[in-house]
């Protein structure tokens, strides 16, 4: 399942516990779109992992507040802590491996 966010909600809809990947997009960025599918099918496949979707146009402050720079950006956290943040679109494996390197496993 794959949340949305956008800077009114972001604290309630982002958990302060566990793994969570945040996808910053936005709705005219083609890569974006491109990387959609494995993004939905990587949630689908890790219930583990939140998955939590915010577009840069409707959550400037959030994106600011990781200091997205381009879309799609994808930010680790867990515990509320930035383990790692990386640009570009990704494959669903490319995804599971960045969350693996933030899993503790």
């Amino acid at each position: 399942m794959i949340h949305h966010a956008n800077d009114s909600d972001f604290t309630s809809v982002v958990p302060d516990q566990g793994l969570v990947l945040v996808d910053f997009h936005a709705s005219w960025c083609g890569p974006c779109k491109a990387m959609a599918p494995a993004l939905e099918a990587f949630a689908a496949e890790n219930p583990g992992v939140t998955v939590v979707k915010v577009d840069v146009d409707e959550a400037p402050e959030a994106a600011l507040g990781f200091r997205v720079r381009s879309v799609p950006t994808l930010v680790l956290l867990r515990d509320s802590s930035v383990v790692s943040q990386r640009s570009g679109a990704m494959s669903k494996a490319q995804l599971a491996q960045f969350c693996a390197s933030g899993s503790g496993a």
